[in-house]
């Protein structure tokens, strides 16, 4: 499993979302499973599977699915 599909899939599993209504344009509270509980399991999902750990402007910053790629390609080194 490359990057991008280790990203897709934790945000699939944190929020609970069936993979064929999954799209790349999703933003936080656009969907009810990504409330603040939702975020901070995302978050804690993506901890773990890169291995890094967010900073608090991050956590705040990431506020979409792109955004998220964004911080982690440029602040984090993980290429998609």
């Amino acid at each position: 499993m490359n990057n991008l599909e280790i990203y897709k899939s934790v945000f699939v599993e944190s929020l609970q979302v069936s993979s064929d209504n999954f799209n790349e344009n999703l933003e936080y509270n656009e969907i009810p499973e990504w409330d603040s509980i939702g975020h901070m399991s995302l978050i804690s999902n993506i901890e773990e599977k890169f291995n890094i750990t967010f900073e608090t402007d991050d956590i705040i910053d990431f506020s979409s699915f792109k955004k998220g790629k964004e911080i982690l390609t440029n602040k984090y080194k993980i290429a998609f």
